[in-house]
């Protein structure tokens, strides 16, 4: 029963740390930036912290190194455009304090913004 035990545990121990994507924070003037990196070392996300708020700009990446997401913060607040990629769509995600406002989709054939 013991053998059985400290193999669940070290099973679930085990488990729980490949599931963990490692992160950095870097101090920068007043604010902190962080990245969160996949398993592979590749960037998975980056952006700013100022007071324990997420601030300014954030993107994140795919496996793969292309965006996937620009995003906007101020105080820890949604703001500004957004711009989301997905395969053959961009959408344009606009948000004043928080809020949501505006979505607009564009094709691959209207390309605004570039993801790379």
């Amino acid at each position: 029963m013991k053998k059985i035990i400290a193999l669940l545990l070290l099973l679930t121990v085990t488990i729980s740390n490949a599931q963990k994507d490692s992160v950095t924070f870097e101090k920068s003037e007043d604010m902190v930036k962080a990245t969160y990196y996949y398993q592979d070392g590749s960037i998975k996300e980056q952006g700013f912290f100022k007071d324990k708020k997420l601030t300014g700009q954030w993107v994140s990446f795919n496996k793969q190194g292309e965006k996937t997401m620009l995003a906007n913060y101020k105080e820890g607040k949604k703001v500004g455009k957004w711009f989301v990629w997905d395969k053959k769509l961009l959408k344009e995600i606009n948000y004043v304090d928080n809020k949501l406002v505006a979505v607009k989709n564009w094709s691959e054939h209207a390309r605004l913004a570039s993801n790379k």
